[in-house]
């Protein structure tokens, strides 16, 4: 139930990473979607090895959104090459 969890926060995350990160994104609602998924999992398994988070719980809302940004970010620097 805790991969559900994350990836719904995911969701939630990328919408507002979005809406957080300046610049003109020309991502569209999926890709935006998907990079938020990815950067609630990257979220809760770097904090469940960095010993932030225990086996089984999920990154809060906030560490996902940092980690959809970042993605964002990275997703930004390879479309402009």
């Amino acid at each position: 139930m805790s991969i559900v969890w994350t990836i719904l926060i995911g969701f939630v995350a990328g919408l507002v990473a979005r809406a957080i990160k300046p610049g003109d994104d020309s991502a569209g609602f999926i890709v935006t979607t998907l990079i938020g998924i990815a950067g609630s999992l990257i979220a809760t398994y770097l904090g469940q090895a960095m010993g932030w988070y225990q086996a089984g719980q999920g990154a809060g809302f906030i560490a996902s959104v940092v980690g959809a940004i970042v993605l964002l970010f990275i997703w930004g620097m390879l479309k402009r090459k």
